[in-house]
């Protein structure tokens, strides 16, 4: 799995990054919360391992931002404060589950593995979308716009798909290059800029009801 663990007791997360990577688990660390944020946002992860109090930002805080943001990555929150109030306050904010310290190590992994089970079985991708008139159907790798075939590559057509199925979420360049090239972020590269040129060519330019929209120093969206 892919994991984030946001923590900033030195000690706790060394402890815990090493089981985690002797599992043959990809870990991330950050030790504040505005980086820990900054990383969810760009990046995707299966599970993030939340600390509620941190500098900065705290982890109640940060499952606010995050879910107002329709971001529903499942998270994890690590508490020393074991209170009824305390661990309410966390679920309501948008944690999934919590564990308090100190913990056993084996309960921290079963909770990671259940929420990660848990997010497969409710983010299936969807076979079928329909945004406005565009209708897309993965299965088939057909796309068609007021009922009319539209022709893509297979790379145009995995980009519209991960808009689509991410529809009126915005996308920064990070992760579409993640997730449509599989590459880390370059910052010398535009080749996203240019796939999301010939989208618009084929899917946006021939209608009157744009889909595909720039956000500003954020990224792309895809909506009605």
């Amino acid at each position: 799995m892919k994991l984030l663990i946001i923590e900033d007791e030195p000690n706790l997360l060394s402890i815990i990054r090493k089981g985690l990577s002797e599992k043959n688990n990809e870990v991330s660390v950050a030790l504040d919360g505005t980086t820990g944020l900054e990383m969810i946002l760009n990046h995707n992860f299966d599970v993030v391992i939340l600390d509620i109090m941190l500098p900065d930002i705290n982890g109640i805080e940060i499952c606010r931002r995050l879910r107002a943001a329709k971001n529903f990555v499942p998270i994890l929150l690590l508490t020393a404060l074991g209170t009824t109030e305390n661990i309410v306050t966390g679920l309501n904010a948008g944690a999934d589950d919590y564990l308090a310290k100190p913990f056993k190590f084996s309960e921290l992994e079963a909770r990671i593995a259940a929420l990660a089970r848990r997010s497969n079985q409710e983010h299936r991708p969807n076979d079928l979308i329909q945004i406005d008139d565009l209708e897309i159907d993965r299965r088939a790798k057909s796309v068609k716009r007021n009922g009319e075939l539209i022709q893509l590559t297979a790379k145009e057509f995995k980009l519209l798909y991960y808009l689509a199925n991410n529809a009126e979420t915005i996308l920064s360049r990070e992760k579409i290059l993640d997730n449509v090239w599989d590459i880390n972020f370059d910052m010398n590269t535009n080749v996203v800029d240019v796939y999301i040129n010939y989208l618009r060519n084929k899917i946006d330019k021939p209608y009157q009801n744009k889909l595909i929209h720039t956000i500003k120093g954020l990224g792309y969206i895809i909506k009605p």
